[in-house]
């Protein structure tokens, strides 16, 4: 996958967002580092921590369902810890790290949105790398996603109700 991110303009409000992210990513890896970090977190696993990762998520939810914007701010950084908390793990077994991970997303949402003119972002994207959606791709991918799904509670069933 191509690295998007030396290809966009960067600006004030940007760089303060990647020193905001850069931290976080070296908190994390302290907290993993078995020699200076925390028990806790060094003791964890993909496994150990899915549930936490689950509760953050109804959690958004539950503060969206409340329209508590303070607590959807709070709730949205531990969801986002959880996927630092993930690639970091990933990281440490040489798998994928973060920026994988925000690549990876990038490339879809480009697959997914081929009507959308980006080229003001991101000039140097090459399109024809890009497959071209087919008209079902999301419920395609969550269609593979439900089939992977047997032993999990899928999180529809249990978000609270709007």
């Amino acid at each position: 996958m191509t690295d998007l991110t030396d290809r966009f303009h960067v600006d004030k409000a940007e760089k303060t967002c990647a020193a905001s992210e850069a931290l976080l990513l070296q908190i994390m890896e302290r907290l993993r580092d078995p020699q200076r970090g925390c028990p806790w977190d060094v003791q964890q696993n993909f496994a150990s921590i899915a549930p936490y990762t689950l509760e953050e998520a109804f959690e958004v939810v539950d503060a969206i369902a409340r329209n508590n914007s303070a607590d959807l701010q709070g709730e949205l950084g531990d969801l986002l810890l959880q996927v630092v908390f993930h690639a970091q793990m990933a990281d440490e077994q040489g798998v994928f790290d973060f920026a994988g991970v925000a690549n990876a997303i990038n490339q879809k949402m480009l697959r997914r949105h081929p009507h959308v003119d980006f080229s003001d972002l991101a000039e140097a994207i090459d399109r024809n790398r890009l497959a071209q959606p087919e008209p079902a791709i999301a419920r395609g991918d969550a269609a593979q996603q439900t089939q992977r799904w047997p032993n999990v509670v899928k999180p529809r069933q249990r978000a609270p109700p709007f």
